[in-house]
């Protein structure tokens, strides 16, 4: 539930001016960032999957790419594809496996990081992507996949989505990954081993998560002021006396 090329390449006119980059490439770039050499990750679709090809190609050459349909590259797809089980993504792949093969690697540990999208997301990282609440009533959603098994057991997860207040409200309408789920303590307290949020990429920001399992701002997009990040939270958002740009993507 990334945002679209287009909604990016619209609001990126409208904050960063004649930047030479689009604002799905910043958030490409930003998450390709969060990928480090050697890690195993969940890989997913759309703006995730292109940030581990940029991983690969730049600093995490030796990252290996999981894909839920049991699919394990430790190269990218040679072509586009636009699901993960499209033959580009079958064709050189390092194994291809059933999907209780892949979730399997989560439960003995061995996923450092997954990437995930939601309807909703909280202040304390929790996940929704079950149902949500609006002026017209209730809205069924997909539901988790194997988004709560990767929330659960991989050594971090990453969120990217839209920002407003109605994607980060305070607290999601119904948990379908935990995050931080009440505070600080609480994934030891319900028996998960390890993990958590790492970071909120959004359309405006980089929110990243303190010792007490709460979203702080870590950087605004450049052409965005920190008054519009806090106006677009839907709870009091922690922000430091100085908030760093987020870095721009190279050529």
């Amino acid at each position: 539930m990334t945002p679209t090329s287009a909604e990016n390449e619209t609001r990126l006119a409208g904050q960063n001016g004649a930047r030479p980059y689009t604002l799905g490439e910043l958030m490409v770039s930003t998450a390709a960032r969060e990928i480090c050499d050697g890690e195993v990750v969940f890989v997913g679709m759309r703006l995730p999957l292109i940030a581990f090809v940029v991983a690969k190609r730049t600093h995490a050459p030796n990252a290996v790419g999981l894909f839920e349909n049991g699919v394990i590259r430790a190269t990218p797809a040679p072509e586009l594809i636009y699901t993960m089980a499209d033959p580009p993504n079958i064709l050189g792949a390092t194994q291809c496996l059933d999907m209780l093969g892949v979730m399997s690697l989560l439960q003995s540990g061995r996923v450092h990081l997954g990437f995930l999208g939601a309807a909703e997301v909280d202040r304390f990282g929790n996940l929704n992507s079950t149902e949500v609440r609006g002026t017209n009533g209730m809205t069924r959603l997909p539901g988790s996949g194997g988004a709560c098994d990767i929330a659960s057991l991989a050594h971090r997860f990453v969120v990217l989505l839209e920002h407003s207040k109605e994607r980060l409200p305070e607290r999601v309408a119904y948990v379908t990954s935990p995050g931080n789920g009440d505070g600080p303590g609480w994934r030891e307290r319900v028996g998960l081993p390890r993990g958590g949020p790492s970071a909120v990429i959004t359309t405006k920001a980089v929110l990243r998560f303190d010792e007490d399992g709460e979203a702080r701002l870590s950087s605004v997009h450049p052409g965005v002021e920190v008054e519009d990040v806090v106006r677009n939270t839907g709870w009091e958002l922690r922000v430091s006396d100085e908030v760093p740009s987020t870095a721009e993507p190279s050529a």
